[in-house]
């Protein structure tokens, strides 16, 4: 199976509790790669994620660097998912890492009403 890497960055904040999720959720100190491709799909599943992306959208304080291994089919819908969203949202820039980001971010949530209560720093 083909793969890509890619990089994202992520406030130290969020970072961090992605670390102490990834291990709360049983996948290990190794197992962050898998947990945020879990979440990317579940994300793109949603019919209005689109919309949710903005809450990514945070450009300031992004100073944790962490790179993803995907699969090329996951790869390709990630692609997708960008000119989908550069259409409604063409001013938009980071739009791949935007979606990664909400992507974290809604399976961090998940326990929440909706997406738009979590605070992005």
């Amino acid at each position: 199976m083909k793969t890509a890497i890619t990089s994202i960055k992520l406030q130290k904040k969020l970072h961090h509790k992605l670390q102490l999720t990834v291990v709360n959720d049983q996948y290990g100190m190794r197992g962050k790669n898998k947990w945020i491709l879990e979440a990317i799909e579940s994300f793109l599943a949603l019919p209005d994620y689109p919309n949710l992306v903005d809450i990514a959208n945070c450009s300031d304080q992004l100073t944790d660097m962490i790179s993803l291994r995907f699969p090329e089919l996951l790869m390709r819908k990630l692609d997708e998912a960008v000119i989908h969203v550069r259409r409604q949202y063409p001013g938009m820039e980071g739009v791949k890492s935007n979606l990664i980001r909400a992507s974290i971010i809604q399976r961090m949530i998940r326990g929440a009403t909706s997406v738009t209560e979590q605070d992005c720093n």
